[in-house]
């Protein structure tokens, strides 16, 4: 199958390695990822912080770019949230009837990892290996937008030499909510503290999440606590294989539409 990567602003500036596991595992499953070069930021944090016409375009951007696609995957449950459940209605606010249509056509096509994983290419077992004990924190998004439900856990349970550890209170929140994080610092603190409670608690050695955003926001607190627990993101958990645990191919680049 032909998978275009939706690489996100965060895989792309901060977790790089997220998305290079993205394209190493899929391509590892037989299907051929190539990486749409114009794509940009899908706009949500600009719909989230009331900047509807700044929104606007992105979403329009969005849609010209991976319109010609027929599968589109994202290794964050957070964009491909946007996606689905702002996009047209951006553009229907907007007046633009026509964008709102395409938005929805591209939004059915785009998938969460795990959801394309389990539900489009049916498969749970991805051939990982991963010799940690590892507890999942399922993302608000992830969990309350898309409904991924139980099939990041799925996938990990299918991992040889992964022990996988229940997490504690798993779908409380971890307190980023982007900007939330930034205007409402105390509160977003100590929702984190709770968190950071729950994960140590487990005595796992890698916490991990389907969302940069978040691995971001625990991983800084539990770097500061000085605690012996990494985050991973899960692409980087199912590509990992006893023969090849790090590094990979990339995506073919795709300056124009579908080839």
């Amino acid at each position: 199958m032909r998978v275009a990567l939706f690489v996100t602003c965060l895989a792309d500036t901060l977790f790089p390695q997220a998305a290079v596991a993205t394209v190493r595992l899929l391509e590892r499953l037989g299907h051929e990822v190539v990486f749409p070069e114009r794509q940009t930021c899908c706009g949500q944090m600009h719909v989230n912080t009331g900047y509807p016409d700044d929104a606007l375009r992105l979403v329009r951007r969005h849609v010209r770019v991976f319109a010609p696609y027929d599968v589109v995957v994202a290794p964050s449950g957070s964009c491909v949230g946007s996606v689905r459940h702002q996009h047209a209605t951006v553009a229907r606010r907007a007046g633009d009837e026509r964008l709102a249509g395409r938005a929805e056509e591209v939004a059915a096509r785009t998938y969460e990892l795990s959801e394309f994983l389990v539900d489009v290419a049916g498969v749970t077992d991805v051939g990982a290996y991963y010799p940690h004990r590892v507890t999942y924190h399922p993302t608000c998004h992830s969990l309350r937008m898309l409904r991924v439900a139980d099939r990041p856990l799925r996938l990990l349970r299918a991992v040889r030499g992964l022990e996988l550890v229940e997490l504690p209170q798993a779908e409380q929140c971890c307190g980023f909510g982007g900007t939330f994080a930034v205007k409402n610092a105390d509160t977003s603190t100590a929702m984190l503290a709770d968190k950071m409670r729950h994960v140590l608690a487990t005595r796992a050695d890698v916490c991990t999440a389907g969302d940069a955003s978040c691995l971001l926001h625990i991983g800084g607190g539990l770097s500061r606590l000085r605690a012996d627990v990494r985050t991973v993101h899960l692409a980087e958990i199912l590509a990992s294989t006893e023969a090849n645990p790090a590094g990979g191919a990339v995506a073919t680049p795709a300056t124009g539409g579908a080839r």
